[in-house]
């Protein structure tokens, strides 16, 4: 008898049982989330675009070091954009992969008797059935509509679900020249990277450059240092002496400027030096034969012994001074200012400590760096065989499959042309200076896409490099990890170049070329 009593309480409680539920407003409907995945509740952060994503991703975030999705609930039920106010929130709902779903505004937490929640067939409502699981009536007889999230989630992001892919898979994005490439590597040939200074053209052998950053917003003065050197910033868990390459080619000075960007130098002795340069141009590759020493009257005594010599380009239409790095910071005058910049370095060690982490990071992947929009995108530096300008006017092949924007010719090789930003399908844009051509190697075979301009060469340490959220089979394949430099408060896309293009098209430009 009391076991009987003891089941009916029992079952009394189980039909009083509440759940908690988070409320929010989309449009001037009103929806719940159960409380259990609901992680948290932030600000709409800033966010990182994503080609090849679902239109109802707005982006991926920076949460503590963490790649979030961020998601438009607005999007996924056929609502108008609106933007952003104070009270737009963002709900963190983890299901394994957390992602954050952005509403208008968060009403409140209410408990709710499960025995309450009726089904979705009892309502009519402008929202998709499949989307809810059931509707609960308030006091005041206002609809709550509970939203099936993991149905969401499957529907607009299966792939997020399935996991992330093997390491492995991942290893093959960052390789190096295979021996397809072999072939293309000429012997005769200078790989210079080219950089502007005082609408004059200079070049350092690359095999010297490190990599290419932009200017510090936080130069450290060197007291009675020499005027060429500006002084020390900071390069990760590094300080670099930062040195005007105008200043020491007694070239006029100019102001600060955004395009202006840092070339890191490696030295004989181990040492860099970072020298600034106006605009980063090109990666060229430049037959010896258009390469000639400089005039022996100016070599010597004439005070530019920092050029080694001569690039013709265009037919003689071009002049490239060609930097020789060893002899420049040999001069007498830099290797005092170098030392007082190495006494420096240790008396200014505590300044720049907090900006500098304590493990050093020696695991990490070089990456040259493109904008498209206001996106960044990165590609491994063995991947890229050259960077070279847009010409005033591609040629245009008759016939040529769409996604060929035209050739041109590089050094006798006709070399296909794709633009990158429709190959992401992302919106064309006018022609422009600051646009250059990447070239990369598919199976043996050079492919240049252009992007927006070209920003530096990055060394990104590999524990800043995770999987990007699997948002498309597209987007998997193309644009697969994401460097996630949260200190600099920069998310940069990595591509995947070899799947920028199907096997399909490979044949279909074997044509053209």
């Amino acid at each position: 008898m009391q076991d009987d009593i003891r089941e009916q309480a029992d079952d009394g409680l189980a039909e009083r049982e509440d759940s908690q539920f988070v409320t929010f407003m989309v449009e001037d409907e009103i929806f719940a989330a159960p409380m259990g995945p609901v992680q948290e509740i932030i600000r709409v952060p800033d966010l990182a675009r994503v080609p090849l994503a679902p239109r109802s991703l707005l982006g991926l975030a920076n949460l503590r070091g963490r790649v979030l999705p961020i998601v438009d609930l607005r999007r996924i039920f056929g609502l108008p954009d609106v933007p952003h106010t104070d009270s737009t929130r963002a709900l963190v709902i983890n299901f394994g992969s957390p992602l954050g779903f952005v509403v208008d505004r968060v009403s409140s937490v209410i408990a709710v008797n499960n025995a309450e929640i009726e089904p979705v067939s009892s309502i009519r409502s402008s929202i998709r059935d499949d989307l809810l699981t059931g509707v609960v009536r308030t006091q005041k007889d206002d609809l709550v509509m509970v939203l099936d999230f993991q149905h969401i989630i499957r529907q607009e992001f299966a792939a997020i679900l399935s996991g992330t892919r093997s390491a492995t898979s991942h290893e093959g994005i960052f390789h190096g020249a295979g021996p397809e490439d072999a072939d293309l590597e000429e012997v005769d040939e200078l790989q210079l990277v080219s950089f502007s200074v005082c609408e004059q053209e200079y070049a350092a052998d690359i095999a010297a450059v490190q990599e290419i950053v932009q200017m510090p917003q936080r130069v450290a003065v060197v007291p009675n240092a020499p005027h060429h050197v500006l002084g020390l910033m900071t390069l990760r868990e590094r300080l670099l002496p930062l040195v005007s390459l105008r200043a020491m080619l007694n070239l006029p000075e100019s102001g600060e400027d955004e395009t202006q960007r840092v070339v890191v130098l490696g030295l004989d002795d181990g040492n860099a030096v970072g020298v600034v340069a106006d605009t980063v141009d090109e990666v060229l590759r430049v037959p010896r034969n258009l390469v000639e020493p400089l005039p022996g009257l100016l070599a010597k005594g004439g005070g530019i012994e920092e050029i080694a010599s001569v690039c013709h380009l265009d037919n003689g239409r071009r002049l490239v001074s060609v930097i020789d790095t060893g002899r420049m910071f040999q001069l007498a005058s830099f290797q005092a200012a170098f030392d007082q910049v190495s006494h420096a370095e240790k008396t200014m060690h505590d300044i720049y400590a907090s900006d500098i982490d304590e493990d050093v990071i020696e695991d990490e992947e070089q990456v040259v760096v493109f904008r498209l929009g206001s996106e960044e995108f990165g590609v491994p530096i063995a991947t890229v065989q050259e960077i070279v300008r847009v010409p005033e006017q591609l040629t245009h092949v008759p016939k040529a499959p769409g996604f060929v924007e035209g050739v041109i010719n590089l050094r006798g090789s006709v070399l296909p042309v794709m633009d990158q930003r429709r190959r992401l399908g992302l919106g064309d844009v006018t022609r422009n200076d600051r646009q250059r051509i990447m070239v990369y190697v598919f199976e043996g075979k050079r492919m240049g896409f252009i992007v927006d301009a070209v920003l530096e060469v990055l060394k990104i340490p590999r524990n800043a490099i995770e999987p990007a959220p699997r948002l498309s089979g597209e987007q998997q394949k193309i644009l697969g990890r994401v460097a996630n430099l949260e200190k600099q408060n920069r998310m940069i896309m990595l591509v995947d170049p070899a799947a920028l293009l199907s096997g399909t098209e490979m044949a279909q430009l074997d044509k053209v070329a």
